[in-house]
């Protein structure tokens, strides 16, 4: 009787569960194999754009490149969110973090460069000189907050996290005699690669070529960032470090009775979080080449949390296909009108009703969490179905 009631029930299943269930049933070569062909085909995207996925209002590199920035925020996001259960509501305060800090060491108009500090970076590999310096400065300054706010928990925390956010947009918009102010800085080194006369470089704004203009460039170098991120947080999910993470999610209380050290552990999260995003707020810096307060406000932060939420809090995968929703669907209304209303300036009412219908139909997101064995969890499985075929027989 149990037999054919499963075989139903898996056919009912949503096609987001049904994609789910078969990705997570392929043995590990086989994700490995999908996953190589996956990222190849975006990657040629920009250079064969399909006529159904092409923007006509920009360059689809340049969306792509605008994806891969916000895929970047969305996994460090969801490593905070989706795997601790942090609510963070400030996170593009880690963004304005990385962003500045590319800003600050490369600027023309920037003070410190005027005392002389740009001495210490060559000019054609200033900006991946300070790649890892903005991922270092943004995790300290995820570990100064989260000190002495990880003890709290829920709405508080969710407070707190949000006036982080809030503070650093502020004080880039009032340290004139640092940021610049609202003016904010420009002239931001980038990647001096393939530079001759007559062409700027692969990575400069001015490379406008037709499909191999700058922002696939950087479309393609923020693929290669996303990649290793994503190995890196898979690992972190299948070690003991990620098994930590969600005992706390699920049970906090219950996890330090088990004897993990929650705050430790959340710590761990909010730290290797603002990381990524610094990393993210680097790959902005250097693409857009310009800095200034007002691209750091709390709307970005919310729609930062909105790609975690559609795509499904704590999978990775999902989250990045939240963001390209996120990313793409203003981009491919660019310059579309209906009844003389530009739908590009709707965008936010469309993120609004999409949220309302998934939180009524789909709760966890398009492509929710499965929650399974993370040690030995190939073996369990087939124990189990050994089990229930010997049970099945009379």
């Amino acid at each position: 009787m149990t037999a054919p009631t499963t075989e139903k029930s898996s056919t009912l299943l949503a096609p987001g569960d049904a994609l789910r269930r078969r990705w997570d049933d392929l043995p590990r070569p086989a994700k490995w194999v999908a996953g190589v062909f996956l990222f190849g085909f975006l990657a040629l995207l920009p250079l064969f754009p399909p006529p159904f996925l092409d923007t006509p209002g920009t360059s689809l590199g340049v969306t792509m490149a605008q994806f891969v920035m916000i895929a970047l925020i969305a996994v460090g996001l969801n490593v905070v969110v989706g795997q601790a259960g942090l609510l963070d509501l400030g996170y593009v305060g880690f963004y304005a973090v990385g962003a500045y800090t590319v800003a600050l060491l490369t600027s023309p108009s920037s003070p410190w460069n005027l005392m002389g500090w740009n001495a210490f970076f060559n000019s054609d590999w200033a900006w991946l000189s300070c790649v890892p310096l903005a991922m270092a400065f943004t995790a300290l300054s995820g570990l100064i907050l989260g000190t002495p706010t990880l003890r709290l928990r829920g709405d508080y925390l969710a407070i707190v996290t949000l006036g982080f956010g809030e503070i650093i947009r502020l004080v880039a918009d009032n340290l004139q005699s640092v940021t610049n102010g609202p003016r904010g800085l420009g002239g931001l080194a980038y990647p001096h690669v393939g530079e001759h006369p007559g062409f700027p470089g692969y990575f400069s704004s001015g490379n406008t070529a037709a499909n191999t203009n700058s922002g696939t460039w950087w479309f393609w170098l923020g693929l290669i960032l996303l990649a290793a991120v994503l190995l890196l947080v898979g690992n972190l999910e299948r070690s003991r470090v990620g098994r930590a993470w969600v005992a706390i999610r699920e049970d906090e209380d219950a996890a330090e009775v088990m004897g993990v050290n929650a705050f430790k552990f959340k710590l761990w999260a909010f730290v290797i979080g603002a990381g990524i995003g610094g990393l993210s707020g680097a790959l902005y810096a250097g693409q857009v080449q310009f800095v200034s307060p007002m691209s750091f406000n709390i709307i970005n932060s919310m729609l930062f949390l909105c790609a975690v939420v559609l795509g499904g809090s704590g999978n990775k995968l999902g989250v990045v296909f939240g963001a390209f929703v996120i990313v793409y669907l203003p981009n491919r209304l660019m310059g579309v009108e209906f009844v003389g209303v530009n739908m590009d300036q709707l965008k936010f009412l469309f993120f609004g009703l999409a949220l309302v219908v998934l939180m009524i139909f789909r709760p966890e997101g398009l492509f929710p969490v499965r929650q399974q064995l993370l040690a030995y969890s190939r073996a369990a499985k087939r124990l189990l179905r050994s089990t229930d075929k010997t049970e099945a027989t009379p």
